[in-house]
């Protein structure tokens, strides 16, 4: 049996730069960071005392004999992918899916480590990134970007730059006392929306973005700069969230809502310095910048919202539990 754990990940700069059809031609960057909440995949071989070959459970659970059955697209390309048979696979969240957290990416890495695992091979984080983009990019034909599966599998706060030749993945230089401050200074609700990321960005395809996304990535490095040196004021990073926001909602007809729109407006009055909605848009997480003093006012301007504190984590996605089985592929009559 094999357990994988992989966090999921917040992105504060350079949204859709990271989509190919963008960063090409133009180039990339993002600044994110992962933090403590986690999806598990739990991955054995399935004893051969059923009707069925294989079980995956999620928000559904499926049974069947033949692995093109699987519904669930991702599970079953994975499979074919590595070569997968007589599989039982458990996936548990501690965060809804399709809320802007990068949850279905950070899945495909976790679910792959385990299948690796199980399969006695050892895969690194650029591996794991790598196979994540092109299990859902090229074999699940999803629409976005490249940032989530990368952020799940090498985990902390990194600045990741893209361009024609791929991607590096380089970690925000940042004193501990700075970064506790900048994650002090951050809340996080739940809009109560969700949303398939995939279907957003394919739906924004349409909008002639370019020009918003240049000054987006323009952001990135202001806000690295901010970030490292500690003469600078770290409240500008809330300012600047504000901004890269305003410009992401001009990048397509589905970045926002009326609802999500007022929300945000409701957290800047009560006297947030700045804040964005995560992912690709139209619901899931909105994350605030609010010195401390401000954010009980904060809270009770965003009563009606789920409030959910969080610590930045470091790891990436991990192996927690390996227990290895003696497998032996079935023989067919």
């Amino acid at each position: 049996m094999i357990i994988t754990k992989t966090p999921f990940r917040m992105s504060f700069f350079g949204g859709g730069t990271d989509m190919p059809e963008f960063f090409m031609e133009h180039g990339g960057a993002v600044i994110s960071t992962t933090f403590d909440k986690y999806c598990n995949v739990n991955v054995r071989h399935l004893p051969r005392f059923f009707s069925y070959t294989d079980e995956v459970v999620y928000s559904k659970i499926e049974r069947v004999t033949d692995v093109n059955d699987i519904v669930h697209p991702a599970i079953r390309e994975a499979m074919k992918l590595l070569d997968m048979h007589e599989i039982r696979l458990t996936y548990e969240a501690d965060l809804p899916a399709r809320s802007g957290l990068g949850t279905s990416s950070a899945f495909a890495v976790g679910m792959l480590s385990a299948f690796y695992s199980l399969k006695g091979k050892y895969a690194d984080k650029k591996k794991l990134a790598d196979d994540a983009i092109y299990l859902e990019r090229t074999l699940c034909g999803e629409s976005g970007g490249w940032q989530d599966q990368i952020a799940a599998s090498y985990g902390g706060l990194n600045r990741i730059s893209f361009d024609s030749t791929g991607y590096i993945v380089d970690p925000i230089i940042i004193s501990p006392e700075r970064k506790q401050q900048l994650n002090n200074n951050l809340m996080l609700f739940f809009t109560q929306f969700t949303h398939f990321s995939a279907e957003v960005q394919e739906a924004n395809k349409k909008a002639n973005s370019t020009a918003q996304k240049l000054e987006m990535l323009g952001l990135v490095d202001e806000a690295q700069a901010i970030l490292t040196d500690k003469a600078k004021d770290l409240n500008d990073i809330g300012r600047l969230l504000d901004t890269t926001w305003r410009l992401k909602r001009q990048t397509g007809s589905r970045i926002s809502t009326d609802t999500i729109d007022m929300l945000y407006e409701r957290g800047i009055r009560a006297g947030a310095l700045g804040g964005k909605l995560l992912g690709a848009g139209g619901g899931g997480f909105l994350l605030f910048y609010a010195e401390q003093d401000r954010q009980e006012k904060v809270c009770e301007a965003l009563r009606d919202l789920m409030y959910v504190p969080f610590k930045f984590e470091s790891g990436g996605t991990r192996v927690i539990y390996y227990a290895p089985e003696s497998y032996e592929p079935k023989i067919m009559d």
